[in-house]
């Protein structure tokens, strides 16, 4: 049984379509993409553990560290093992991570769920999210962009579904708690049921993707598609560089900035959503804002961060990557300010410029695996995306500490207002801004890095025999 995830068996037969594809990745996608929904049941997590904010807030970023280091170290595992395979230990890892984070959030042990949800889930979140990416770019060489947004969408999706998911799975196994009250939190036994829940149904769920994955036979290209008309784009190589090279090279590093800065800049708002903008609008001790409409405006952030995944990453099919990302990291920076200053002024414009912020957010993952495509060529793609996810590690670790340390020190949570957020939204311009330079300072790799053309072809065929296609 377990054979049926070798590569060999995931091939396409002729006349495949690849637009059954991005269905399969969606099913990964927007399953692992729950990690964006943690702020939803954050205070209860706070109230059952008596913890803090940062120490709760450390297991979102436990989770992303080594959804990075994961990625990486598993990358080139994913390319010779093929897709379908490596969503299976991805669905796992994911299920298993809640399983033991419900074991400990029953017995009170804050490192189990540090274990569980954490290193677990954060291992099923590294390789879920790679995945699917190189195989989608194989099919759609002529629109990568396109093709990792409809992917990588779900990922920015996943918390919109699983937001209101999780407070009626917490309404239902707690008749105690009020999802519309600020002051109500969940009990343990709920947060247990809630997790327990969540594992089984997405490892169902992930499944669907398992079994409907394949990837291109040898040779295959889309009808019409000319690959020299794509080289001839800036920035577009038509060579090919191993994972081990594009880590030597001044692109990659200079890429890991950008992705970097962009993530450390978008995740902050994304882990502090919900309270983020009750704080916004309190008035003294009441804010205008009810629990239930900041459940609705993180579900809205999710929209636009699934949204811009596809919308903006499609767009730098046409205008390039460069200058996209130009247009998240600069645009981002004014956004930032005026959220900052005058964000407060009214509820419609605070929710304006967050959402066109996490639009950018999402837009980033979505269009970097292309960008990687344009810079490095197909021939070890998923690996070398997967080495550059460390940067969303470091980004998961920067971004909540950079929002949560100074909330910390402006007062407890429910006191906080909008200007205990304007230190750490200015700090973040100043990191877009870094970003904004080396994405300039991006240029085409140098010929050295490339490999020789004997060399790619003894491992593609070793890929094609394992793989029976050749």
């Amino acid at each position: 049984m377990l054979s049926a995830l070798d590569r060999r068996h995931t091939v396409a037969p002729p006349g495949y379509s690849r637009w059954l594809i991005p269905p399969a990745a969606l099913a990964i996608h927007l399953c692992i993409g729950q990690v964006y929904a943690t702020s939803v049941y954050k205070n209860s997590l706070i109230a059952h553990f008596e913890a803090s904010q940062t120490a709760v807030g450390v297991i979102f970023s436990i989770a992303i560290v080594m959804l990075g280091l994961s990625a990486a170290v598993a990358g080139t595992w994913v390319e010779a093992n093929g897709p379908r395979k490596a969503m299976f230990v991805s669905a796992c890892f994911w299920a298993a991570g809640f399983l033991v984070g419900a074991l400990g959030i029953a017995t009170r042990q804050l490192w189990l769920l540090y274990l569980g949800y954490g290193v677990l889930g954060g291992i099923g979140l590294g390789i879920g999210y790679i995945s699917p990416v190189s195989t989608l770019i194989k099919w759609f060489p002529d629109r990568p962009g396109l093709a990792t947004g409809l992917a990588i969408m779900g990922f920015g999706g996943g918390a919109m579904v699983a937001s209101p998911l999780s407070r009626q799975l917490l309404s239902f196994y707690d008749a105690g708690y009020d999802p519309a009250n600020a002051a109500s939190t969940a009990s343990g036994a709920a947060l247990v049921w809630l997790f327990v829940t969540l594992g089984v149904g997405y490892f169902v769920i992930m499944m669907f993707g398992v079994f409907n994955v394949r990837v291109p036979a040898a040779g295959w290209r889309p009808a019409g598609f000319d690959p020299a008309r794509v080289a001839a784009k800036p920035l577009v190589t038509t060579a090919s560089v191993s994972a081990a090279n594009a880590v030597k090279t001044r692109s990659f590093w200079l890429l890991w900035v950008v992705l970097f800065c962009n993530v450390t800049a978008g995740i902050g708002i994304l882990e502090q959503a919900s309270p983020m903008i009750q704080d916004f609008f309190r008035d003294g001790g009441t804010s205008s804002v009810s629990v239930a409409a900041a459940g609705g405006f993180v579900g809205l952030l999710s929209l636009f961060n699934m949204g811009g995944r596809f919308v903006w990453s499609s767009t730098s099919d046409v205008i390039g990557r460069k200058p996209i990302y130009l247009v998240y990291l600069g645009v981002g920076m004014v956004l930032y300010v005026l959220l900052a200053v005058v964000g407060h002024a009214a509820t419609a414009l605070f929710v304006l410029l967050a959402c066109v912020i996490l639009s950018f957010y999402g837009g980033g993952f979505a269009t970097v695996p292309a960008y990687l495509r344009d810079l490095f060529g197909t021939f070890q793609v998923g690996a070398i995306h997967g080495r550059l996810l460390t940067a969303w590690s470091a980004a998961g670790v920067a971004g909540p500490l950079i929002v949560n340390g100074f909330l910390d020190a402006q007062g407890k949570p429910g006191t906080l207002t909008a200007a205990a957020y304007r230190p750490a939204l200015f700090t973040m311009v100043g990191v877009l801004a870094v970003g904004f330079v080396a994405n300039l300072l991006i240029r085409p790799v140098p010929e050295r890095f490339h490999e020789p053309a004997a060399a790619r072809d003894v491992v593609e065929d070793v890929v094609a025999e394992r793989s029976g296609t050749r």
